[in-house]
């Protein structure tokens, strides 16, 4: 009997996609540049089927890849050409076992949609803030295994901030579970952690206890247009202390973005008339409901906005009056990606630095670009309540796809120097995958490669899991 016959044998027929069609959406990444190959799609409904297919693969020596909603940005889920394995993925894996609103926890399987998440969250009055512009199709257990950020790490961390437990096949084929809605526990190493940005090379994540919050009910939009980075900062900074440690998000905008959201993305409205290189959208909120006698977060935020413009941290700004204003502004900064894939051609980083560098860090920036190429439009943008940017440099007016291609490696050397000469990251949260793998050997130090390497040793000795992301054996 075969390896697909036995795979078959396990999770049935509706569990195994055979052929170029079918497998074709999962073997191609959600940018469509990289496209790779596999022997079969594998998708389990159960952590025992999981279990069963990892030790099926051990034993025949066949890599695996892992993968959620297949909505990562850097190659992490996506197959290499020539790969003779299996894919496995986890979407047939998406019950809610558990909702526990007195515990604020809920305990979930890796395939289950982050949106479907947040709404059975918001069912129960309370909120799961991972909040990421792919979240109607991305799965919990890939936002685990890439430490997912999105547009609330300011308020709640990211994703490894919100795991209380998790159950993880191992690349034995064992299953190690610590379903556990702990805060507290101190009896060894904390596994867990080992797990969750590891993108699936260290083992395969089947279910999560994932924590919860109070669901807000006093929430203020805001969108101003600012001088430049360094107003930004400031503004941020000072909201933190007005808003009673209540800033939910932070994001810095770029009209070079929003020109492109404004073209290519129907039915969205730019908030304010004017325009202006730098905005921000600025989000406050409490899990207080507004009470007569006690003022609103819209009023607070309002009046800490025009003191700002008196200052002169803020030119103009508008705060949404209704759940659809708000909506529209958020529309726009989660249409960025969706709309730079129809622009111009770019070359993008995400990255981070220190919030208080974010200023010098892109005027030097845009300086060492233009130094490559005079020309290049630098169109900054992110979160910069956590100092990460999306930053992305678009081609001179007028240059071909072609010729802009040709500086991709030296814009990128030239950026990435400059990030580590600021003490930053060249992967603030969409991971290494495979697209990053050379830039991490060139900048992480050696012996943080060597520790690295040693525990998938450890742990996958054979480097079926996930094989050719992160780093090179």
């Amino acid at each position: 009997m075969s390896l697909i016959d036995d795979i078959r044998a396990v999770v049935g027929e509706r569990g195994l996609l055979l052929g170029a069609e079918a497998m074709r959406p999962y073997l191609t990444d959600w940018r469509g540049k990289l496209t790779g190959d596999a022997a079969a799609v594998v998708r389990p409904a159960s952590t025992e089927e999981v279990a069963a297919v990892v030790r099926l693969c051990r034993r025949a020596g066949v890599p695996i890849v892992p993968q959620g909603g297949n909505t990562g940005l850097m190659g992490g889920a996506t197959p290499f050409p020539g790969h003779d394995g299996i894919l496995l993925s986890l979407g047939r894996m998406n019950r809610i076992i558990e909702l526990d609103p007195v515990g604020y926890t809920m305990t979930v399987e890796a395939g289950c949609v982050l949106q479907t998440l947040q709404e059975a969250a918001a069912s129960a009055d309370r909120l799961l803030p991972l909040s990421l512009g792919a979240q109607g199709s991305c799965m919990i257990g890939g936002n685990l295994s890439t430490n997912a950020g999105g547009a609330q790490v300011v308020q709640y961390g990211n994703t490894r901030s919100m795991v209380l437990g998790l159950e993880v096949v191992l690349p034995s084929g064992e299953i190690w579970s610590r379903l556990r809605a702990l805060k507290k526990d101190n009896t060894g190493y904390d596994l867990k952690h080992l797990f969750i940005g590891a993108e699936g090379t260290l083992g395969i994540i089947t279910k999560a206890v994932i924590k919860l919050w109070p669901k807000p009910k006093d929430v203020a939009t805001a969108w101003a247009a600012v001088p430049d980075p360094q107003a930004a900062v400031e503004l941020l900074s000072l909201a933190h202390a007005a808003s009673e440690g209540n800033v939910t998000s932070c994001e810095l905008l770029h009209r070079l973005e929003l020109d492109g959201v404004m073209q290519h993305i129907p039915g969205v409205q730019d908030p304010l008339p004017r325009r202006d290189t730098f905005y921000v959208l600025l989000e406050w909120s409490s899990a207080r409901p507004v009470a007569e006698g006690r003022e609103s977060m819209a009023s607070r935020l309002e009046q800490f906005l025009g003191e700002a413009m008196e200052q002169g941290l803020v030119l103009d700004a508008v705060i949404a009056q209704n759940d659809a204003q708000a909506a529209n502004m958020w529309r726009i900064r989660e249409s960025f990606a969706e709309s730079g894939r129809a622009g111009p051609p770019a070359i993008s980083f995400d990255m981070s630095v220190a919030t208080s560098r974010i200023p010098d860090f892109i005027a030097r920036a845009t300086v060492a670009a233009r130094a490559v190429l005079p020309g290049i439009r630098p169109s900054p943008i992110g979160h910069i309540g956590d100092g990460n940017l999306h930053f992305n440099f678009k081609a001179p007016e007028g240059m071909s796809r072609e010729a802009f291609a040709q500086y991709t490696d030296p814009v990128t050397r030239a950026f990435n120097d400059l990030i580590a000469d600021f003490g930053g990251s060249i992967s603030a949260e969409h991971g290494i995958g495979s697209v990053k793998i050379g830039e991490l050997a060139y900048y992480a130090p050696e012996v943080e490669l060597d520790v690295m390497r040693a525990i998938k040793r450890a742990l996958d000795p054979d480097n079926l899991l996930n094989p050719g992301k992160i780093f090179s054996l």
